[in-house]
């Protein structure tokens, strides 16, 4: 993952590619920073988690450029956001995410809200990098709420 980051980078930087190369530094400086932080290199697993991280951040972003009617800013990260999906594993589809939710309830039969963290521990592994875990969340809430 990260060799492919780097060479992206040199990629970007012959191509003069500023908004690629914009976001390839960014999520490089994010990565290192965790790494940093670590004391060690990080695994494939960790630089997908920082970049759900900056995915994330982005999404969040979006929303408040929305409120403020800023289109122009809205449109710009949302290219960011798609810069960075290229790194993440191949995301679930809505049907599938349900499916492994649907299994998770059949092994665990939650009774209340009292049990979603259960629920959440059990999913975070199987899904994580592969799905928006905001939606699985928000999916497992209605389901105990019925």
């Amino acid at each position: 993952m990260r060799n492919q980051i780097m060479d992206d980078l040199k990629t970007a930087m012959k191509n003069q590619d500023k908004e690629l190369l914009a976001v390839i530094r960014m999520v490089k400086g994010a990565i290192s920073l965790e790494e940093i932080n670590k004391k060690r290199e990080l695994t494939d697993d960790e630089v997908i988690d920082v970049i759900a991280k900056q995915i994330k951040t982005r999404k969040e972003s979006i929303i408040e450029f929305e409120k403020g009617n800023r289109s122009d800013l809205v449109e710009k990260t949302q290219a960011e956001i798609e810069i960075l999906n290229k790194y993440m594993p191949e995301q679930l589809s809505n049907e599938e995410i349900d499916i492994e939710i649907d299994k998770a309830f059949t092994e665990l039969k939650p009774e209340s809200m009292k049990d979603m963290g259960k629920i959440m521990a059990y999913l975070t592994p199987i899904l994580k990098g592969k799905a928006d875990m905001s939606y699985v969340s928000s999916r497992i809430k209605s389901k105990l709420s019925n």
